[in-house]
């Protein structure tokens, strides 16, 4: 038995003892959230803007863990959902919810990723988000999903983030050391212990993001997992390269862009904006430091469409109807004078991320009703005297909406 089938099976040992994330009993609050179709299409155009909306996708969850795949089952009612895992506890717990929810559109097998190819299906979305960085070999699980993802198709990947993990990596060196188990009373020890930590340890600052830490399964995960790496901006590129894919966008892509936040006022933020586009999120990554995941769509390299569709250079943004994210809020009270509403995106980590807008940048966001066109919104802000190219590149750069450009393709 080599040593790539002895790590598969310490890590399938792992997740049969130690199940993650939480099992869930119930996907009620997860049904009513998609009770608003805006959430699903708004997510649909965030993978594929150009493209218009459909329910019959074929969609791969892989290493579906506990609840994901169920999850997207009631999601994407309309689309097939096949999903893989190593686990068969985790399997069960799906199992669970599918028989609870009657999730008729659910294919469950118990199945590594390097086995993928076993299923002899092509997906139109791979979803595989905190898996391959347990993989003794991600570029081999990267391929092997590559190779039954349609040529137009898009993957949803998560790994995650060299230097945000920081902490984290000196913790697993810790318990190393201590030959910490994840036993039910070493993992009672550790939650104690962790709580102690100084105050300036590199750690605190996730305790206060409220990264859950304290659940037994959270931090077997975190801190005793038998396999962990972790990508730079840098190494994430260079890896869909190698594997034959190609970057579209992060999944959040603000906290990457010179334009946005903190780092749009430094002394550097025209010399940021004047290098290449990788070179630019490397350079936020750094000026960052907390980034712990790198969260993104990516592409097949054989991909007849274009990657990067949305542009304002020529008159395509005409056609494009803006979509307000359904998870973002507008603050409207106790703001400074000036401010007539704060837009802030809830999966932000980053509180300089919060967008200011003035009352006549209000009145044209609140022009937004998902089926208009920046066209018929221009004649808006010419009223208001708003800058509107530049007040929507800036809400789509910040995460505030995403465009439905499926009507200006070609």
């Amino acid at each position: 038995m080599n040593a790539m089938t002895v790590y598969s099976e310490e890590v399938r040992d792992f997740y049969e003892r130690r199940p993650y994330p939480p099992p869930l009993t119930s996907l009620d609050k997860h049904r009513e959230l998609y009770a608003n179709p805006q959430r699903r299409r708004a997510l649909f155009h965030l993978i594929w803007p150009t493209e218009p909306l459909r329910a019959d996708l074929r969609i791969l969850v892989a290493g579906c863990g506990t609840s994901q795949a169920a999850k997207f089952a009631i999601r994407e009612q309309g689309a097939q959902i096949t999903a893989i895992d190593i686990s068969e506890t985790s399997l069960n717990h799906t199992r669970s919810l599918q028989r609870k929810h009657e999730l008729n559109n659910l294919v469950l097998h118990q199945l590594s990723i390097l086995e993928v190819g076993k299923l002899k299906e092509k997906f139109d979305l791979i979803v595989c988000t905190g898996v391959l960085h347990h993989l003794t070999d991600p570029d081999l699980g990267l391929q092997a999903l590559r190779d039954v993802l349609h040529p137009d198709g898009a993957m949803q990947i998560m790994v995650y983030a060299r230097y945000g993990r920081a902490g984290i990596y000196m913790m697993q060196e810790y318990c190393r050391l201590l030959g910490i188990t994840p036993s039910n009373q070493e993992l009672v020890a550790l939650a104690q212990s962790l709580n102690s930590l100084p105050d300036d340890h590199p750690l605190v600052p996730l305790f206060r993001k409220g990264l859950d830490f304290q659940h037994p399964d959270a931090l077997a995960d975190t801190f005793l997992h038998p396999q962990d790496r972790s990508y730079s901006v840098r190494d994430v590129f260079e890896w869909l390269e190698r594997c034959g894919m190609s970057f579209g966008r992060w999944y959040e892509q603000a906290p990457y862009l010179p334009e946005c936040g903190a780092v749009a006022a430094t002394p550097h933020a025209l010399r940021l904006s004047a290098l290449p586009q990788r070179e630019q999120f490397s350079a936020c990554e750094l000026f960052r430091g907390t980034i712990t995941r790198h969260h993104f769509i990516a592409y097949h390299n054989g991909r007849r469409t274009e990657r990067d569709p949305i542009r304002f250079n020529d008159e395509g943004w005409r056609r494009y109807v803006p979509i307000s994210v359904p998870w973002a809020v507008c603050v409207r009270d106790h703001l400074p004078p000036g401010t007539a509403a704060v837009l802030v995106n809830r999966a932000h980590h980053h509180v300089d991320l919060a967008l200011r807008l003035d009352e006549g940048q209000y009145r044209v966001f609140s022009s937004i009703n998902g089926t208009r066109t920046l066209g018929e919104i221009a004649e808006t802000w010419r009223k208001e005297g708003v800058d509107g190219i530049e007040l929507f590149r800036k809400l789509w750069q910040y995460d505030q909406i995403v465009f439905d450009a499926s009507s200006a393709k070609g």
